[in-house]
């Protein structure tokens, strides 16, 4: 029998990225919005470890299903890391990712093309419904471009250029950015608890 397990998140995009990336796993994968009822709970945690972890328990607390959970953030050295562990709501509880990106070019204007590295980092984490989680970490270097370019992906997509390339994670198909990116990196460290449970 399938086993089901729920990815912590009502976001769509970040569901069929990750479905995208993982292997042909017998496993089914739902997000939150397929259980009436649930409701994610407040991204507090200082690290992304933490709000990993604590979106993954709430999950499986929820839902009494094994439940993948991740967090990830923005660190732009020009900002002192910033927006990181706030990277969702850099804007503001209520943020936009145009909002997002909005202040972000703000913030880094007048800044020159070689100080505008930066790096995405993802920490996913895998939690039973009882019992210890799997964490794993992921990260991938870039820089952030002077305005947006590119159709796909999400968030800060079209903002980071990756290291050693002319393009932004906006510019790559899904295939090429589920091959490469920061959440790709993070769910091998998950790949054999999970192939363990199909």
């Amino acid at each position: 029998m399938t086993r089901t397990v729920v990815v912590a998140t009502f976001n769509r995009h970040k569901l069929r990225e990750i479905t995208g990336i993982l292997p042909g796993l017998d496993l089914e994968l739902k997000s939150l919005a397929d259980f009436p009822g649930a409701v994610p709970p407040d991204e507090d945690g200082a690290t992304l470890e933490e709000n990993a972890l604590k979106k993954a328990r709430s999950a499986a607390a929820f839902t009494g299903l094994w439940a993948l959970a991740d967090d990830t953030g923005l660190e732009v050295d020009a900002l002192g890391g910033a927006p990181g562990v706030r990277s969702a709501r850099y804007a503001g509880e209520a943020a936009t990712p145009a909002g997002n990106n909005a202040l972000l070019l703000a913030e880094l204007s007048g800044v020159p093309p070689e100080k505008r590295t930066a790096r995405f980092v993802c920490v996913m984490a895998l939690v039973p419904p009882s019992g210890e989680p799997v964490i794993s970490r992921g990260v991938l270097e870039g820089r952030i471009c002077a305005g947006p370019r590119g159709g796909e992906g999400f968030g800060y997509d079209p903002l980071f250029e990756l290291a050693g390339s002319a393009r932004t994670l906006a510019e790559l198909t899904a295939a090429e950015k589920n091959s490469l990116s920061h959440r790709a990196l993070a769910l091998k460290g998950i790949l054999p608890a999970l192939r363990a449970l199909s």
